[in-house]
């Protein structure tokens, strides 16, 4: 596997990824991946989806979101339409690399809005083939609602209300830890260390505002554009509930697939069946980035065949 820092531009801010590709001459089809909720492209958790990816011929590509890690732009920013057109550009920047094949395109997301992320690129975005969403918020105003008790809801909805207020008198709005105040951490998330090597380096304040954004955030809207949509899931996920990726699913047309993980937990899934789950990643893209599309134009029609690459 080959490993390039690359950057690119998004909305004129300058976005910093890393380029993972197999050995030997493209082009390679490729995978676009955003990270997941609050996460960093260098984190080691991705590793073993990326060095499976690459072996199987696949360039993959995961950056930095406007405002984290190495990427430039505000760094109290978490909006999650700021994040899709990030992807947006990053399929374009990955269209102009040399050994891509910029007709083989697909995406990959896990962790949250990570898994939501990839639901709507692929509805946004016609030139993706295919998407993996693992672990997705499909609905963020229900995904916040349930972290919390009904009490607690309506406390923080009436936060919301006066942060507006006083947003709108003074110009300046609370800030937030985005895990402990927006997200709220679960006991697993407390006692797991499977982000460590990148938890220090995430945003630790940004504007209240951010939440309405999150409540906002609808995949499940546009899940019935997508196509060709694997969904891994978790049952009885404490962390993005069970049902999200279910719905997700459901709505998304024809080919899909679901994967359900029994018996495990949301973090716990990644190390307990990652030695199955990434085979059949590997697999749908496979399925449906594998071949070549050619088009033979005849004087009274278009016929599009597929060949083996």
């Amino acid at each position: 596997m080959r490993e390039d820092e690359v950057h690119f531009y998004s909305e004129g801010e300058r976005i910093a990824g890393i380029l993972r590709r197999p050995t030997g001459d493209g082009p390679f089809p490729a995978v676009v991946q955003g990270p997941g909720w609050l996460g960093l492209k260098d984190a080691k958790l991705y590793l073993p989806y990326h060095e499976a990816l690459t072996a199987a011929g696949y360039a993959v590509l995961i950056f930095d979101y406007r405002g984290f890690g190495d990427s430039d732009g505000n760094r109290n920013t978490l909006l999650p339409s700021v994040q899709l057109e990030d992807l947006i550009n990053a399929v374009t920047f990955l269209q102009t690399v040399v050994d891509v094949d910029a007709d083989r395109i697909g995406t990959f997301g896990s962790g949250g809005t990570g898994g939501g992320n990839a639901v709507l690129l692929a509805a946004h975005d016609s030139r993706v083939r295919c998407a993996v969403s693992q672990v997705p918020v499909g609905d963020g105003e229900d995904w916040l609602r349930r972290m919390r008790r009904e009490y607690e809801w309506q406390e923080f909805l009436e936060r919301l209300e006066s942060d507006r207020r006083k947003r709108v008198a003074t110009g300046e709005g609370e800030m937030v830890h985005p895990r402990e105040e927006i997200m709220v951490t679960t006991p697993e998330r407390r006692a797991s260390n499977i982000k460590r090597d990148v938890d220090d380096r995430i945003p630790t304040s940004v504007p209240l505002r951010a939440a309405e954004a999150v409540m906002a955030y609808k995949p499940i809207d546009v899940a019935a554009r997508v196509r060709n949509l694997l969904v891994i899931a978790v049952d009885n996920d404490a962390v993005t509930p069970t049902d999200h990726a279910i719905a997700l699913y459901e709505q998304a047309g024809e080919p899909k697939q679901l994967i359900m993980q029994k018996h495990t937990t949301h973090y716990a899934a990644y190390a307990q069946y990652g030695e199955t789950v990434i085979p059949q990643i590997v697999d749908w893209f496979d399925a449906h980035l594998g071949s070549r599309a050619v088009q033979a134009i005849t004087p009274n029609a278009t016929i599009t065949l597929r060949e083996q690459p």
